[in-house]
């Protein structure tokens, strides 16, 4: 059963529902893995170390960080290729155990939601597209100046939904995710063994709770 970390939370308060794209509503794990061990191997990194850093954070986010001493336009070329790596990687990303079940439930309860993630509007189309998920406001990297933990995509996800930030939940599996989801005022749910207002063991989680 999900755990409701705070009584003060009412869930029937929340109005949107906000979600991360990659472990959250798509299971691209494969892809993702692939595509920084193939580019750490290029640039001499370490690969799992890479992984685990870019877990939920934008691609060029973490090159920074592996790659501090190039200059900007190398990193933009680093970060670049690094993103080639995985857009045409489709083969097996897939819709999430229970995403398309709460899809739609929350358009049969009248709740809007989004995707706001750290990937590119090109990456995020293609991973959404091949796990059969269209979504009706998609905030990507492309469309703010700070990615995650930076609350902006998640501000600005509200704003086009029409919803206070403070009446919405953002559902993530990530802890940059979670702390741009609190930054923004919004209420959480956490996946992975996280901590959030909610942690849940499943997508099916929310459907029970949403009722």
């Amino acid at each position: 059963m999900p755990d409701l970390k705070s009584d003060q939370f009412d869930v029937s308060r929340v109005r949107a529902v906000l979600f991360d794209m990659d472990g959250t509503l798509v299971d691209s794990d494969g892809a993702v893995l692939r595509s920084w061990l193939a580019w750490a191997s290029e640039y001499g990194v370490d690969g799992e170390q890479a992984y685990e850093m870019a877990h939920g954070s934008p691609s060029a986010t973490t090159v920074r960080k592996l790659l501090p001493h190039l200059d900007e336009g190398a990193m933009v070329v680093a970060s670049a290729r690094q993103l080639e790596l995985q857009y045409d990687d489709l083969s097996d990303v897939t819709a999430t155990p229970g995403a398309h079940d709460l899809l739609v439930h929350l358009t049969l309860r009248g709740l809007p939601w989004a995707v706001v993630t750290s990937a590119d509007s090109r990456l995020a189309k293609a991973r959404l597209a091949a796990a059969g998920i269209t979504a009706p406001v998609l905030v990507t990297t492309d469309d703010i100046a700070a990615g995650k933990p930076d609350p902006e995509g998640y501000l600005r996800a509200a704003e086009l939904l029409g919803v206070d930030p403070a009446d919405c939940l953002v559902v993530e599996d990530a802890e940059v995710g979670l702390a741009a989801g609190r930054a923004a005022g919004a209420h959480t749910a956490a996946l992975r063994g996280l901590d959030g207002d909610l942690r849940l063991n499943a997508l099916a989680d929310l459907v029970r709770l949403l009722g």
